[in-house]
């Protein structure tokens, strides 16, 4: 079959790899659509990966064959690919499976080889009915806006004000998540104009240039005493010190993008004088893709809007080098199989 897979010497390329063979207790599935996610971005660029493993976790399929001792979704069904977990765990018994660390098996984000390939061998636990009305696209996507879902729920329930830094496919998800939720005012910090609009048509009631001078103060001028929450989504560290100085008394900062490097805070002592609650959040759990998924099939959530680059796989290395590690793309989505 054909992927897009990793080599130490070259990155991404596109080339022939052996055929699966389905065990047992396995399922085959066929590849529609795969998103290319930031965190893929972050993996290619670090090269810390395995030669020859095939990322992809943002993946809608068909399950095309089963093993003879595998249950789930008879053949034919429309599918997403979550992880598993072992359902014993302290995490798995605190419902936070996605953070299992017994029986985590991840396809294209981990152990498993991912869906940057026409064909992806996973496990029954791991597969998630797409319901009727939704397409291939939107299936594909759904984990992306469930990842900026987990972020807000990583948070308390009280609805308000919100704060989102960065308008990357997390950051715009967000937007059109607290839209739905009802917080507001909703504002958005994004330099980039046409990410900026895409967060207006998805909801926000503020969409400012960070790079201003005034931004904090336009921001401030909306909400007047600071943001009951903020999300941070861009990965700038800055972003920490300038979420703390926004934030509300009584206020939530959720990092929910990944930051590889130390952070120092400022002003730390106005943690303490505003009492803010510091949290981050790590992947999603399959119930916020369920729930996601429920949305577009209602017709409350559209990922089509954030998607800027839509190409075959055989594109892939060309885009990443093109439109994605210099900043230019939105969100890419590779038409790889028969869309749905």
């Amino acid at each position: 079959m054909k992927a897009v897979v990793f080599r130490k010497d070259k990155g991404l390329v596109y080339e022939d790899v052996p055929d699966y063979s389905v065990a047992r207790g396995e399922v085959l599935v066929k590849v529609a659509n795969t998103g290319f996610c930031g965190s893929d971005h972050s993996l290619v660029a670090g090269g810390h990966l395995a030669d020859g493993y095939i990322l992809g976790h943002e993946i809608s399929a068909v399950v095309v064959e089963k093993g003879a001792e595998a249950d789930g979704p008879p053949l034919g069904t429309r599918v997403c690919i979550r992880p598993t977990f072992c359902g014993k765990c302290a995490n798995c018994l605190s419902d936070k499976p996605h953070l299992c660390r017994v029986h985590r098996r991840t396809a294209g984000i981990g152990d498993l080889p991912g869906g940057f390939a026409q064909y992806v061998k996973v496990f029954p636990q791991m597969l998630i009915p797409i319901p009727d009305g939704v397409d291939s696209q939107n299936a594909a996507l759904a984990e992306t806006f469930a990842a900026a879902l987990h972020g807000i729920h990583c948070t308390s329930e009280r609805k308000g004000s919100v704060l989102v830094m960065g308008g990357g496919p997390i950051g715009l998800c967000a937007v059109r998540l607290l839209k739905i939720l009802g917080y507001g005012p909703i504002v958005l910090y994004e330099p980039v104009q046409a990410k900026r609009d895409i967060a207006v048509r998805y909801g926000a009631d503020h969409a400012l240039d960070p790079l201003e001078k005034d931004a904090d103060a336009q921001a401030l001028a909306a909400v007047p005493g600071g943001f009951q929450k903020i999300l941070e989504c861009s990965g700038v560290k800055a972003n920490i010190n300038r979420a703390v100085l926004l934030a509300a008394d009584g206020g939530e900062v959720c990092i929910i993008s990944m930051i590889f490097s130390p952070i120092i805070l400022e002003a730390p002592f106005l943690v303490n004088l505003k009492e803010i609650r510091l949290t981050a959040s790590n992947s999603n759990t399959h119930e916020e893709n369920i729930q996601c998924l429920r949305w577009m099939a209602q017709g409350k959530l559209d990922a089509r809007p954030l998607i800027s680059d839509y190409e075959p796989l055989e594109r892939l290395p060309e885009l990443y080098r093109e439109r994605i590690d210099t900043g230019l793309a939105v969100k890419v989505l590779l038409k790889i199989g028969e869309e749905f």
